[in-house]
């Protein structure tokens, strides 16, 4: 392959690979942790059907698979620093190639919940250590385009994945969506194996001792400004994430809508992110972090409002106004996502992939909570849902605002170059 453009940041013109080819890879790794997720939700009846299990009980599927996402979380990253980035993603993707298998052989619910877990427990290795894959070879404005491609691609997958589950259950039993995620997993082993380079080099890289593994989390999850901006990406993502985690009750009950016709919540709320990814992308260099990370929080701002609204005004939900604010809500997320993560590894340059572990986590945690014990609880009501929502989105932006006070406090701190 061509070598990539030279670019100002050091390891970029060394890659073997071009920059939108690792934007690919790296955005199909991402997508492998939505897929397990959104493509099943079509099936949820079904699986119910023939597992003997309820609503409650189907949902987790979601909960167990994200709280063993979270757990995991936290050691794929420093893992990386140790032994490298590739061998871990390579590690991972087999894992969950395997547990995938599993799903679709269970003939019970014990047994589905179990793989669930594995494949939870191996799902982060693309999204987790694909953020730290970036920051090894970009910097600054070239570091958010790329973040941003990732992001506009990555973005695709909570959209689609539900429709490839709707269109294999029209033609086949439920197990045939599992086989799908077999099929996909596998692909990604052999294009990581043929292309991705190892990014973290071996004089880079940090011994896997326990002790100090803990002191590093602690020093990392105890910096106020780690808590301050990973708790403000967590709920700002978590207003989004309690519609997606409802989507079965929310498309299916409430819109009244046929398992073949998640598009229709699907497809607006990513493309809204994916059109909030390429202006973030398009933005770096040209519009400060701290003002787009205000543009995003006001645009989902603007679709609670939206949502409140029309959830007042009508008794039953209608496609297309129903999901409209979902688009816009997603769009302001992802202006917000890319540079709060970058402000986040530009902390700890040495511990990027813990960092980033940490950060997942934080996010997984709330999640999973909200898929397994506060979804089941609200999905019956749209207003419940919106208001939420809003209050998800209030604690982010109340974190966010926290996080300006307190950089104007110290103004001789460094800031990173995208002005975090």
């Amino acid at each position: 392959m061509p070598p990539a453009a030279p670019s100002s940041s050091g390891n970029a013109a060394q890659l073997p690979i071009t920059i939108r080819t690792l934007a690919i890879l790296l955005g199909g790794l991402a997508m492998f942790g939505p897929f397990s997720i959104d493509t099943i939700f079509p099936a949820f009846p079904a699986m119910g059907a023939a597992l003997g299990a309820d609503k409650v009980a189907m949902q987790q599927t979601i909960s167990v698979y994200l709280a063993a996402y979270a757990l995991m979380s936290v050691v794929h990253g420093p893992l990386s620093d140790a032994i490298g980035r590739r061998k871990v993603i390579l590690g991972g993707l087999a894992v969950f190639t395997l547990a995938s298998v599993g799903c679709a052989l269970a003939r019970d619910m014990g047994t589905l919940l179990a793989f669930r877990a594995l494949q939870g427990l191996s799902a982060g290795v693309g999204l987790i250590v694909g953020r730290a894959v970036i920051r090894d070879v970009l910097h600054g404005e070239d570091a958010q385009r790329l973040m941003s491609q990732v992001s506009m691609i990555f973005s695709v997958a909570p959209a689609i994945a539900p429709v490839i589950g709707g269109w294999i259950l029209g033609w086949s039993r439920w197990p045939a969506i599992f086989w799908f995620l077999v099929l996909f997993s596998a692909v990604l082993l052999l294009a990581t194996w043929r292309v991705l380079p190892e990014t973290h080099p071996v004089e880079a890289r940090l011994p896997l001792v326990p002790r100090q593994l803990l002191r590093d989390y602690i020093g990392i999850f105890l910096n106020p400004r780690f808590q301050r901006l990973a708790a403000a990406s967590a709920f700002n993502f978590g207003a989004l994430f309690l519609y997606i985690a409802s989507a079965p009750a929310f498309v299916l009950d409430l819109l009244k809508l046929s398992e073949q016709q998640f598009a229709w919540f699907f497809v607006p709320t990513i493309g809204g992110m994916a059109v909030g990814a390429w202006l973030s992308g398009r933005s770096a260099g040209r519009v400060g972090g701290a003002r787009l990370i205000a543009i995003g929080f006001a645009a989902s701002a603007l679709a609670m409002v939206y949502n409140l609204g029309y959830n007042l005004l009508v008794d039953v939900p209608r496609v297309p106004w129903a999901v409209l604010p979902m688009s816009l809500n997603a769009f302001g997320i992802a202006l917000v996502f890319p540079v709060i993560t970058l402000a986040i590894l530009d902390m700890f340059p040495r511990q990027r992939g813990s960092a980033s572990s940490l950060q997942a986590f934080t996010s997984l945690v709330l999640n999973a909570l909200i898929a397994g014990v506060l979804s089941p609880l609200i999905s019956d009501s749209g207003m419940t849902l919106v208001l939420t929502a809003t209050a998800f989105l209030a604690v982010g932006w109340g974190f966010w605002r926290w996080e300006v006070a307190a950089m104007a406090r110290v103004p001789s701190l460094p800031r990173s170059p995208d002005g975090m």
